[in-house]
């Protein structure tokens, strides 16, 4: 049985790499072995192996004797950019949190799903929690009927037809026809409000956030019993969306 590779080797062998990678990743039209390994600062056949390697594993790919980024790299850099991305909405959203003094949500309706993609709240500000599954109410909740009011009537069919109307609370809106109505009277920008429909003693406030194709919101919610609150902290965080809209929009795909 061979002995395990020394855990130095090893580093020494991952370090090489990724000179090689980082080489490779400079050069937007490819570049063969001989000058890779010489801006690597590596023997050539110490080169040739590792490229071979990188190849067969997917980080690299061989054309014509010129040596590219492979698929493997590319998610490696996507992977980034979408945390990267993930993690600028997330600093907004807690900024929001602080300045407003309320929970902030931020959802997007993709593949024919309502996904609350980040929440800001904090133990004194706590958000509303999910008791009936967000995607299966989202004719329920602010957040919901905000994503929904931005679909054409085909996409909204679509998802009553999955997902139809039913109770969750006294105030809930009793059927799809009914939900259907309220949709169509919902101008395309103006704020979704909704009170104790998916929660008792919770009301809520969705703004509606809309980038090419896709459908978003930023949404607030707080207490009954600081229900007069609501208007004035969704205006705020209106001015705040607007603000930072140049952000966000690059954000909008996370």
């Amino acid at each position: 049985m061979s002995a395990e590779p020394h855990p130095t080797t090893l580093i020494g062998s991952v370090q090489r790499a990724m000179r090689l990678l980082e080489a490779v990743a400079a050069r937007q039209h490819g570049a063969p072995a001989k000058q890779l390994a010489r801006e690597a600062g590596l023997a050539l056949p110490t080169a040739y192996h590792l490229l071979r390697t990188l190849v067969h594993e997917g980080y690299l790919c061989r054309d014509k004797g010129l040596f590219f980024l492979g698929e493997a790299a590319e998610r490696l850099g996507s992977s980034g950019a979408q945390q990267k991305r993930r993690s600028t909405v997330s600093e907004a959203l807690a900024q929001w949190r602080d300045s407003i003094g309320v929970p902030v949500y931020y959802a997007v309706y993709r593949d024919g799903e309502i996904e609350v993609m980040c929440v800001a709240d904090t133990p004194g500000n706590p958000a509303v929690e999910e008791w009936a599954d967000f995607r299966e109410t989202g004719h329920a909740h602010a957040v919901g009927q905000c994503l929904l009011s931005q679909l054409d009537e085909k996409a909204r069919r679509d998802h009553l037809d999955r997902y139809p109307v039913q109770s969750i609370t006294p105030y809930t809106v009793r059927d799809n026809a009914g939900l259907l109505r309220r949709l169509e009277r919902t101008g395309r920008m103006e704020p979704v409000i909704e009170r104790q429909e998916y929660a008792l003693g919770t009301v809520c406030a969705a703004l509606p956030l809309t980038v090419g194709t896709t459908a978003a919101t930023m949404a607030i919610s707080l207490p009954i019993h600081q229900a007069d609150r609501l208007l004035p902290a969704a205006r705020q965080l209106q001015c705040e969306i607007d603000r930072l809209l140049g952000t966000l929009a690059i954000s909008i795909s996370i």
